[in-house]
């Protein structure tokens, strides 16, 4: 029992290390990276040393390396030993054999100290040694488990003890399960817009775990290590799938050598606290891969930017974006004296100053930002250019709040630059640091508050988009104010600014999307305010992943909704979300699923120019990648344009999601300049058109309430980026350029140009760009980082060349129409290109340390053109020629390699990752060498995969092109992809020539001339006659059968010859067909004798009638002449050949004749080769005016196959109809098999019908048969171009612009408001007035500060303009050249203002028109005009009315005197309800929320009628004030006056 207690209470005693003593450890670390299986290569390194650990007086550690060697490993595992790196050895070995020391007490590590010249990679290899004495020991338990600190942060610890008493050892094992950390020390870069889909991880990307397993000696009081080994494993995969992921693998080993007392001394310097066990990250992830380059001075800077320059002008380099990186790490390591240096050295030469522009940004510094700022006040940038190097800044700098405080007031596009750039880094900033202060953002809070009190809407929207950047919740408030519901100042803001607070609070929403939601729902929820505005909330509301209750409330509240606009919105983004996959969706989808069988199917045949919001994805499970795409789109009935449009692209990758990219544009003004520019009649010149535009442009210019044209605004990885307005500033520079004395190109130009184009124009444009370069570091046990980094760089090149030469040669003083009767020849070369490299690292990449596996890819392409064109007008000849272009046999190429790689400082190891027969191979260079892939592919380099060559050519034109596949696979990771254009077999071509000559010399350039044989054509003919004399004989005789067979001979005859239609007079098509199909609606058809013979059937039928008069057959033309060739000069000739050096003719040739007399058309194209007959024959003609027929043929000699299509126009159904027709005699067995498949049939019917049939201005009704389905599909809306909308008002009938028709009873004598512009404006305003006893009605007009007045006289009417009389003599303009004009119009009066808004207003009928861009902006009895039709009796309070006649009356001016009979004696007034209302148990008094029209005080009733109007209810005893904006408890009927008779003692 002693024995047993000694031995647990030493198994609890933690480690210690006796003062005076010196402990001597063997210490063996190694770090390696590659794929599992064996026989692969890997890359590494190792660390070997003995260990000096001694405790002196003053209870601190010291800790020391003694003769440290470093190893490095690239080769094939585990075959390949590690090589030495001596020369990392010797640049490390001053600070790995300087001491450090540390706290350590109980078997824990407390801080540690070390010089300041010891780097933090030694320190960290020091924390790896130290992590190892890391010991939490429980006194009372064996088997425990803990949150332990350690290298890697604090992480989940598993502790087992185990003692062997008759050994006198203690066996003690931890392991750590590295994903299950409080607090991991890793290291992002670039990752702060990557939102974490929990969801998408079924499995973990990056997995990690260690094993401690330790041999501890007992001694008194304490416990001696004798050995410990440590092994840790990270596996990284992007996929779901088992046993796929590459590994990086630490081994530690420390054995007990010995006991002495030899001292560790430190040095004098001074011991700096370096933190505490856990890992510090110094300058990780800024290394570029290490592999590319060597460490360089600045001398060679400047010997990278000359070849950059130097290489990239013709076309691009292939290891350009490769010289790109290198360039931008060197700045990284350069000073910022350095960079200013080689900024004044080269900033006088625009191609060097555009590399180093475009490479700074990229260096992830606050010196970029520092630099860009001082070469902005040294008015050494401007301010254009210096917009899009400062934001790619700001998304690439390291998060950190730095205010940009130059001056920025006079430059508007610099200060949305820097607002929407500090945003980004507030999110960033917070992103790292999750306590981020409010004061950060709120300058910008108190700035809205400023620029609402000062009315400066577009500093709002300026902050509001600032604001949505920075997603801070302390901003949310703030935003909330300014939306209608939630602040005071919000009710008399613009449209556009709650708009963009809404917008502002998406981001947002990812943090809090609970309060979002909320605010978002209840704007939504509120019906009285704009469309538009209730639609943005739906998208914000969308973007925040609604659970199932909003999803089903949103559903209920459309079901209620009276606006179809937002009704189409919601639905279709539930009904697409339905469909969804995205795992963080999914919840969403269910959800959506259910809500869609609450609305209304109806809903899905809503066509598309209602509102719609669409969403797409599609993502694996397996591959854990995926892509989604939704796009909203806002309209309204008045919008030729999408009032606003916003397009948005979201990826997956690995357990995490990003929004790519999001396009958002709002057409505000562009549509009313449009459609106020529709006038211009079509025969004008263009001149006078462009003239006419630029006048309309100058009065939108001219209007004080004007809206900006349109606005856009770009979104990259969630952040807005840019935003602009084409407002009236950019359209007065614009003017001041183009309209400039009202020449709209000025000849000085002209000349300039021209002479430019003479003497040779050429330019160059090369643009580099760091597209990606994204990862993740995270500390190994070794105590090194394992860094997983993917780096994406691309360098695009474009060079143009252009010359022109003109005969005659104009003089200085021409004119732009003079070049249209010269001969013009240009010469141009173009040749784009783009090289772009990848690389994918995973492994170790510190300042020193360099050991990793690398993913290579890179692609190159290249497309060069060189054209020669010759332009004659007068001769009717365009001359088209391709030129060869020389050395380029290569457009594209793509390869991906991977190999493992190691450095010795400047000596590089390359090991491919699968081993060549040879063994591995190692060099040293500042690249891959070129040679490298040269060697591996003439050398065996083992088995080949997948090796396939695939080549197309062209024998015509001399054109080959190859693409060639090379694939080594899972043991041998190589693909290469090579694409070149290299010539045919045959003899040389010079070029390829298209010629094409128009007119009377047509003829000239025909090469091949097509003969017809008379003999066929004769055998052709009588062929024919025989299949019409067949198809004639059978139609006869059914009509005779018909007619003998019926009682009534005239009526037998009619009905049979509509059921059954002669077939000669169907083919030649001279009358009518018919149609028949089985229906169950009850419409009749057009034709009385349709109707007669269907009477007592079930069957209805259809009759489809030509217009116009008997047509031409197209028969008899064929007949007289195949080929137009023997009677009409041909009118087009175009040559496409290729120019063979032994002068052979090689290509095409097409034909085209017109023949005027017959109106037929006819092309011929044939193969130039001699004796080849095969060729395409197109024989088209115009049978009447509404019917056109096409036949096509080809093969040899056009015989082979045979095709035949008929368009035509007629009534079908009584409505205006186009059917086409496509049938087939032969046609390739390849097409006749797709039909076949497509349609699930054995045999083909040889005929494909369309037929569609206009229904309404806005939607039609498609009929399509095909060989297996002849269907009559449902009725469907498509995009209307907007048209005038249209008011008739007709006694006391209706029609409203929504086309609602509805009657009421006209009050006597008093005014209606008909239309109205509802704008603050207010441009027109028409009134009708009728007398009940005359039963005669008067118009007045108010247009702007014109009023007009038209009135029933005696014979006519009578018009009087501001009181006077006009002369009748009309038409009338106005005087003062308003464009109104006044003219008669059958039997009234028509009035024409559409400049106003007001299409016309005619007398006769009272029927009104305004013009489109007033749609949606009229109110008044005929309504909005907003294609809302359950929203039509909306009054003037802005209530919607339930009943037709109440809503008439609200529209009513009342009078204010009763003692002038002969004007109106009534008023618009609330009522109280007359009988007694118990409501929720009280007894209540009521009032009418809706005005009731009522006679003035002191008159009477004549004449009454009944409305349906909303009280509302309060109890009897309580007071009742401003009746009119409470809300309706009930409806009740209440009496409305619409006569009344007045005392002559009324007041």
């Amino acid at each position: 029992m002693k024995v047993l207690v000694l031995a647990l209470a030493v198994a609890i005693v933690a480690p210690e290390f006796n003062p005076g003593q010196t402990y001597v450890y063997k210490y063996e670390g190694s770090l390696l990276g590659g794929l599992p299986e064996e026989g692969l290569a890997r890359a590494g390194v190792k660390i070997k040393s003995k260990v000096l650990i001694r405790r002196e007086a003053d209870n601190f550690i010291r800790l020391k390396f003694e003769s440290p060697e470093i190893f490095e490993y690239s080769g094939i595992w585990p075959k390949d030993a590690f090589m030495p790196a001596t020369k990392l050895t010797s640049a490390l070995s001053a600070q790995l054999l300087t001491p450090i020391k540390f706290e350590y007490a109980n078997g824990v590590v407390g801080k540690v100290y070390a010089p300041a010249a010891v780097s933090e990679t030694v320190v960290n290899l020091y924390r790896g040694i130290l992590d190892i004495f890391q010991m939490n020991i429980k006194k009372t338990q064996n088997v425990y488990d803990l949150q332990e600190l350690g290298v890697q942060g604090v992480c989940k610890t598993q502790y087992t003890v185990r003692d062997d008493s008759k050994a006198e050892r203690i066996y003690l094992t931890k392991s750590k399960d590295l994903n299950m950390c409080q607090e991991q020390i890793m290291k992002d870069l670039s990752l702060e817009y990557a939102e974490k889909c929990v969801e998408c991880e079924k499995a973990k990307t990056l997995k990690g775990a260690s094993s401690f397993n330790y041999v501890l000696k007992p001694e008194t009081n304490s416990a001696k290590i004798l050995q410990a080994t440590v092994r840790e494993i990270f596996e990284f995969s992007l996929f779901n799938i088992m046993n796929q992921a590459a590994q990086m693998e630490s081994k530690l080993n420390l054995t007990f050598v010995e006991l002495n007392n030899t001292p560790v001394e430190l040095l004098r310097a001074e011991y700096l606290e370096r933190g505490s066990l856990q890992y510090k990250f110094s300058n990780e992830l800024q290394q570029t891969p290490f592999q590319l380059l060597k460490r360089e001075d600045t001398r060679q800077i400047e010997d990278l930017l000359n070849h950059l320059v130097t290489s990239n002008i013709a076309k691009v380099h292939e290891e350009a974006p490769l010289k790109f990186l290198q360039l931008i790490q060197m700045l990284r390591e350069a000073k910022y004296e350095q960079i200013l240096a080689l900024w004044n050295q080269y900033k006088d030469k625009q191609d060097y100053r555009h590399w180093i522009l475009s490479a700074i940004p990229s260096i992830r510094q606050h010196n970029s930002l520092r630099f860009f700022k001082d070469k902005y006040l040294a008015n050494e940038i401007s301010a254009a250019a210096l917009v899009g190097p400062l934001m790619v800044s700001i998304q690439w700098v390291k998060a950190m709040i730095l205010i940009l405080s130059f001056k920025f007031n006079q430059e508007p596009i610099l200060r949305t630059a820097i607002r929407l750039g500090y945003g980004t880094l507030v999110r960033k900033y917070c992103q790292e640091n999750p306590a981020c202060p409010a004061e950060l953002v709120k300058p910008a809070n108190d700035g809205l508050t400023e620029f609402v009190e000062r009315r400066e809407y577009d500093e709002v929207i300026s902050l509001l988009k600032l604001l949505g950047n920075a997603a801070h919740p302390a901003s949310r408030k703030s935003i909330q104010k300014l939306l209608p519901g939630f602040g005071n100042a919000a009710a008399n803001l613009p449209l556009k600014v709650h708009i963009e607070a809404l917008l502002a609070l998406k981001n947002i929403a990812k943090k809090e999307p609970k309060l979002v939601q909320e605010t978002a729902m209840q704007v939504f929820m509120d019906r009285d305010l704009h469309p538009e505005l209730r639609m943005v909330a739906a998208m914000v509301l969308f973007e925040t992943k609604l659970p199932m209750g909003l999803v089903i409330s949103l559903a209920d509240s459309i079901v209620k909704e009276r606006q179809m606009q937002i009704s189409s919105f919601v639905y279709s983004y539930m009904k697409s979300m339905t469909k969804s996959s995205a795992p963080d969706y999914a919840s969403v989808a269910a959800a959506c699923n259910v809500a869609i069988r609450i609305l209304s199917p109806r809903l899905e045949r809503l066509s598309y120019r209602y509102s719609r919001a669409l969403y797409f994805d599609s993502y694996s499970d397996p591959w854990m990648i995926g892509a989604s795409a939704s796009a909203y789109y806002i309209n309204d009935v008045a919008s030729v344009l999408p009032k606003t449009i916003v397009a948005k692209a979201r990826t997956y990758l690995a357990g995490a999601s990003t929004d790519i990219v999001e396009f958002g544009v709002r057409t505000e003004g562009i549509q009313e300049a449009m459609l106020k520019i529709r006038d211009i009649p079509n025969n004008e010149q263009r001149l006078n058109k462009m003239k006419m535009i630029m006048k309309a442009l100058s009065q939108w210019r001219a209007e004080p309430s004007s809206q900006p044209l349109a606005s856009v605004s770009v979104k990259i990885l969630g952040q807005e980026v840019g935003f602009a307005s084409l407002d009236k500033t950019i359209v007065d520079q614009v003017m001041e350029v183009m309209y400039l004395n009202h020449c709209l190109l000025l000849n000085n130009t002209l000349i300039s140009a021209l002479n430019a184009l003479e003497s040779g124009f050429s330019r160059h444009f090369v643009q580099p760009l760091l597209i990606a370069e994204i990862g993740r570091a995270l500390p190994t046990a070794f105590g090194l980082p394992m860094e997983l980094s993917l780096y994406t760089a691309a360098v695009a090149s474009a060079s143009l060349e252009l010359q022109a030469g003109v005969s005659p040669r104009p003089a200085d003083n021409f004119h732009v129409s003079q070049l249209l009767m010269s001969d013009i020849n240009v010469r141009a070369a173009f040749m784009p290109s783009v090289s772009a490299h990848t690389y994918a690292v995973m492994g170790v990449n510190t300042a020193f340390i360099k050991a990793a596996v690398v993913a290579k890819a890179n692609a190159y392409t290249i497309t060069p053109a060189k054209i020669e064109s010759r332009l004659d007008m007068i001769k009717g000849n365009f001359k088209l020629q391709l030129l060869p272009v020389q050395g380029i046999d290569k457009i594209a190429f793509g390869q991906l390699e991977t190999f493992a790689v190691a450095k010795d400082m400047e000596d590089i190891r390359i090991t491919p990752l699968v081993p060549v027969e040879t063994g591995s191979r190692s060099a040293s260079s500042e690249i891959l060498p070129a040679e490298h892939d040269h060697r591996m592919q003439e050398e065996k380099l083992g088995p080949k995969d997948f090796t396939r060559k695939m080549c197309a050519q062209s024998l015509t034109y001399g054109i080959k092109a190859c693409a060639q596949v090379q694939s080594r696979n899972a043991s041998y990771i190589k693909v290469t992809l090579l694409i070149n254009c290299i010539s045919a077999v045959g003899p040389a071509i010079e070029r390829i020539e298209i010629d094409v000559q128009v007119g009377e010399k047509a003829a000239e350039k025909i090469i091949k001339v097509i003969h017809s044989n008379e003999e066929e054509e004769i055998l052709e003919d009588k062929n024919v006659l025989m299949k019409l004399k067949k198809i004639l004989v059978p139609g006869l005789k059914n009509n005779t059968s018909s007619s003998s067979s019926s009682s009534s001979s005239s009526s037998s005859s009619s009905s049979s010859s509509s059921k059954k239609p002669n077939k000669m007079l169907e083919f030649m098509g001279i009358q009518t067909w018919t149609s028949g199909r089985q229906s169950s609606n009850s419409s009749s058809s057009s034709s009385s004798s349709s109707q007669s013979s269907s009477s007592s059937s079930m069957r209805q039928t259809h009759s489809y009638v030509i217009m116009g008069e008997i047509e031409l057959s197209f028969i008899p033309l064929h007949f007289q002449a195949k080929y137009l060739a023997n009677s009409v000069a041909p009118s087009m000739t175009v040559l496409v050949r290729a120019i063979r050096t032994d002068h052979k003719m090689q290509g095409y040739q097409i034909v085209a004749y017109v023949d005027k007399v017959s109106n037929r058309v006819q092309v011929i194209l044939a193969n130039l080769t001699e004796d080849n007959q095969w060729r395409v024959c197109a024989d088209g003609v115009i049978l009447s005016k509404h019917k056109l027929m096409a036949k096509v043929a080809w093969g040899i000699e056009c015989k082979q196959y045979k095709t035949e299509v008929i368009a035509e126009t007629g009534i079908f159904d009584q409505k205006l109809a186009a059917r086409l027709k496509f049938a087939w005699d032969k046609i390739p067995k390849g097409l006749e098999q797709s039909i076949k498949r497509m349609e699930k049939v054995k045999s083909v019917s040889k005929q494909i019908k369309v037929m569609v049939a206009i229904v309404s201005d806005n939607t039609l009704n498609v009929n399509l048969q095909t060989p297996k389905v002849h269907t009559y599909p449902p009725v469907f809306s498509l995009c209307t171009c907007a048209i005038v909308s249209e008011c008739i008002v007709r006694n006391d009938d209706v029609t409203s612009f929504n086309r609602k028709s509805f009657s009421h009873e006209k009050p006597h004598l008093c005014g209606q408001i008909l239309a109205q512009d509802c704008t603050p404006d207010v441009k027109f305003i028409v009134l009708e007035r009728k007398d009940q006893a005359t039963e005669q009605r008067e118009i007045t007009v108010k247009i702007s500060d014109i009023l007009i007045e038209i009135y029933p006289k005696s014979v006519g009417v009578g018009v009087r303009i501001n009181g006077k009389e006009i002369d009748t003599s009309l038409p009338y303009h106005h005087e003062q050249g308003f464009f109104i004009e006044i003219k008669s119009k059958e039997q009234g009066i028509i009035i024409l203002a559409p400049k106003f808004g007001l299409q016309e207003v005619f007398y006769d009928g009272s029927t009104i028109k305004v013009v489109d861009w007033m749609r949606g902006l009229t109110c008044g009895l005929c309504g909005r005009a907003d294609g809302e039709p359950k929203q039509e009796f909306r009054t003037p309070s802005k209530r919607v009315s339930v009943d037709s006649t109440s809503y008439a009356h609200s529209w009513v001016l009342g009078g204010e005197s009763c003692r002038d009979a002969s004007q109106c004696l009534m008023k618009l007034e609330s009522v109280k309800l007359e009988k007694q209302v118990n409501l929720e148990g009280q007894n209540s008094k009521c009032y009418s929320v809706d005005r009731v029209l009522r006679c003035l005080p002191g008159c009477m009733p004549v004449r009454t009628t009944s409305v349906r109007i909303g009280f509302h209810c309060v109890p009897a005893a309580d007071s009742l004030s401003s009746i009119h904006e409470k809300s309706s408890d009930l409806i009740e009927s209440a009496e409305a006056h619409l006569a009344c008779r007045c005392t002559a003692q009324c007041s």
